[in-house]
This record gives C-alpha cells, structure tokens and sequence, in this order.
C-alpha cells in the first residue's frame, strides 16, 4: 500500500485495502486481548501482595471482560464463511393459512427489522406483496451492515407460529406458517452466468402500500428464471431500468446461493453431518397461547420471552446455530 504506483489501479487497490481491513479486524482485537491478559497476569500478582478486596473486584472484571472478548471472537471465527461477511437478501413468504399467514409474515419482517436496526444495520424494502386483508403475502428486503448474511442464513427455512387469532371472532387457537430464506448480496466480481434467452422480464404496476413500505410506481418488474424457477421482483426504485437492474442482482444472489445450497447437500452426503437439516423445513416455533415460548428445534435453544423476541432479540438463536452448525 505504501508503494507509489498503489492507486494506478483503482480496483486492485480496492480488493487490497478490503482484505487489509479484513487482516485488522482480527489481527488488532487479538493484540487488545493479549495486552489485557498481560495486564490480568501483573494485577494478580499485586492482588496477592495487596490483599484489597477492591483490587480483587477489579481483577474478576478485566477476567470478565477478556472472557467476552474472546466470546466475541469466537463468533466471528464461526462467520468464515465465504459470503458470511456480505450483506443480505431476506425473502419472506407466507404460508397456506390467508389473513393468518400474511400477518404472521407481517409480524416476521417487522422481527428482522427491528433485529437490523438493534446492530445498526441499514434495510430496503425490495419488494413487497400486500396480503388481501391484512399483513403479506411476500416480501424482500437488502439488509446492509457486516456479516448480515453470515447471521442471517441461521433463519433459513419454515417458521411456526400458534396463537389465538385475532382475526377469530370464536378466539381459537390457530397455527400459521411463513417461510424464510437468505442470500448474500453478491459483487459484480462473482462469476453468475445468466443467460438472457433463460429470463422472462415482465413489468407491472406496484401494489404495493407506498409510504414506510415501497414506493407505488408504474415500472415494476418481475423477472423469472426459466431454468430454475426462480421468480424475483423489485418495485422500490421509480425508474424501470433501475428496478430491473436491482432484480437482476436479486436474481444473481440467490442463483449464487442455490449453487452453494447444492454444494453443501454434497458434502452432507459425502461427509455426514450431525443433525439432517432439510432446506425449507420446520426450524422454529413461536408460542404465543396457551404458554409463551419460542424454540428452535435444530438447537433446542428456546426462551418464553416472546415480545422480546418479536422485538428483534433474536441474537441468542443465532449463535446456537452458529455454534451447532458452523463448519469454519
């Protein structure tokens, strides 16, 4: 970096300082723990001199706070992943259920909005499918921030939702389902080949709310990859050829991720795993009567706070299935 000739090449240089300040983000936290440990090490032997018991309060909380530190790490060293680091596409889609299931999606975005906004994270609203009555029926959204993707693939798959519906003039219990599913937001560097005779482009007028949700235009567009089946919208920009270019990256990050997804059945089958994980299944329940609990059945990690969780308090979830999953 310090050679004169370092900016010549602009894009080079760009990969350069990412992967410097990648290094940092190791290196300097490692460095921090290792003064703070020296540091522990000298105030012991004063606490055996001393015998204060404020200096032994002081020791238990530099021992706590390097214990956290290395927690921290820990779970970062679980987000390797090659696109743990990038940001993320979220698709939400509701179940068989109708009012239920769109404002049980509903009630899922606004989950994964609040947890982006507790990690300072930044959100667009993509796409979005009012339901008929209530909620919706889909939703995309790009969360922005550091490792979103790497959090955020811990979601993948079918949420369950049971609860006495508010929208049963009988007040029964009523069980919903919404599922969910991630891809990292991928550079143009990444090498998706789409061939334009394998895409059907279509544009339709938004229908959407407008306002905190999407803008309402007349240059939307839907576009379907034939090959796969893969159907992506985007409805947020007021200019047509911005909204196509904006579901062309969708439609290039989940290509990206459907590769991984069969490159990772691979290695389960050739490798085992511990726990069968089937994509688009059954991974967490949210009880809301007649008992509160919300619990993963991957991890078993469960709470009976369920506002809180609903609030975005989601963390806990995540690093049990980091911890249970990760490969890194």
């Amino acid at each position: 970096m310090a050679k004169p000739d370092f900016w010549d090449n602009q894009d080079r240089a760009k990969t350069i300082l990412n992967e410097n300040n990648s290094l940092k983000d190791w290196v300097d936290p490692l460095k921090d723990l290792e003064r703070s440990l020296n540091d522990v090490v000298d105030l012991v032997g004063l606490a055996d001199e001393e015998k204060s018991s404020e200096m032994d309060a002081d020791l238990a909380d530099e021992i706590r706070a390097i214990e956290k530190g290395l927690e921290e790490l820990e779970l970062r060293r679980m987000l390797g992943g090659q696109k743990d680091g990038n940001n993320a596409f979220l698709n939400i889609n509701s179940g068989a259920g109708g009012t239920e299931a769109c404002d049980w999606a509903d009630m899922l975005m606004r989950m994964y909005q609040r947890w982006a906004e507790i990690h300072n994270f930044s959100i667009t609203v993509v796409d979005l499918l009012p339901g008929d009555t209530a909620g919706i029926k889909s939703a995309t959204i790009l969360i922005k921030g550091k490792f979103a993707y790497g959090y955020l693939k811990a979601e993948k798959g079918v949420h369950r939702l049971v609860r006495i519906s508010p929208f049963d003039a009988n007040k029964r219990r009523h069980t919903s389902f919404a599922s969910i599913d991630v891809a990292p937001e991928v550079e143009d560097d990444i090498e998706i080949e789409i061939d334009e005779s394998d895409l059907r482009i279509d544009t339709y007028r938004s229908s959407g709310a407008g306002g905190q949700h999407v803008n309402v235009t007349d240059s939307a567009v839907r576009i379907t990859h034939i090959p796969t089946g893969l159907v992506v919208q985007c409805q947020n920009e007021r200019s047509q050829h911005k909204n196509r270019d904006f579901a062309m990256k969708v439609l290039r990050s989940r290509l990206y991720e459907l590769e991984l997804r069969k490159r990772e059945e691979e290695l389960m089958k050739e490798h085992g795993q511990k726990m069968k994980i089937e994509w688009g299944s059954q991974i967490r329940s949210y009880v809301f009567q007649p008992y509160t609990m919300v619990k993963d059945h991957r991890t078993n990690a469960e709470t009976s706070n369920v506002q809180a969780v609903m609030d975005g308090a989601i963390d806990d979830f995540i690093t049990a299935y980091l911890k249970e999953f990760s490969t890194v």
